[in-house]
């Protein structure tokens, strides 16, 4: 999408994105860096999530694959790690999308580094927050932690998996988690008759 398409207010909201992000990091990187790099890419990432929901929840595109919304507070931690098992081991015969009540700035750097160990790939991920069309488009909903700032819809299957917060832990004590959620989505596609590979 060119500039030329974008309307005022898109384009105000992604000038305000890219100052911020320019202001945050300066003398770390060159102001251009945000916004040509990172804020147009994060929000066609985050659009196209939203528009897959609608599309679903208006019943104007189903692939028939199921759809599973890992939820968490700060979308850092627990839910990326579960949406990076879930994307490794469906290989997209399901789809998965993450979202937070209170999303954090960035993913826990000790799950990244665990899930590395594992051969997945959480580098360019970030967190984000959960929309009411996203949840209403999954399947099943996982929360882990958020407790009332979830949200809940009437005849939508959920799943609360308690589990440690990894936020402040170091990789030691992230892996045992890595490890638990790494079992409890293979349970969950298996579930789901989701073979995975």
């Amino acid at each position: 999408m060119t500039e030329q398409m974008l309307t005022v207010d898109q384009q105000l909201a992604l000038e305000s994105a890219a100052t911020r992000l320019a202001e945050q990091y300066e003398g770390v990187f060159g102001p251009e860096a945000a916004a040509t790099n990172f804020v147009p890419v994060v929000a066609e990432r985050f659009a196209r999530q939203r528009l897959q929901a609608f599309a679903r929840v208006e019943a104007k595109a189903d692939d028939g694959r199921p759809t599973v919304l890992f939820l968490c507070v700060h979308n850092a931690g627990r839910s990326q790690m579960a949406l990076g098992w879930f994307n490794h081991l469906a290989r997209g015969r399901a789809v998965a999308w993450s979202g937070g009540s209170e999303p954090a700035n960035e993913v826990n750097p000790a799950a990244i580094s665990v899930m590395h160990e594992v051969g997945i790939d959480l580098s360019t991920e970030f967190p984000k927050p959960w929309t009411d069309e996203i949840v209403q488009a999954a399947d099943v909903v996982v929360t882990m932690g958020c407790g009332d700032a979830c949200p809940l819809f009437p005849g939508k299957r959920y799943e609360d998996w308690v589990l440690d917060d990894p936020a402040g832990m170091g990789v030691e004590a992230v892996r045992p988690i890595r490890d638990e959620i790494g079992r409890r989505v293979r349970e969950l596609l298996a579930d789901l008759d989701v073979v995975v590979s």
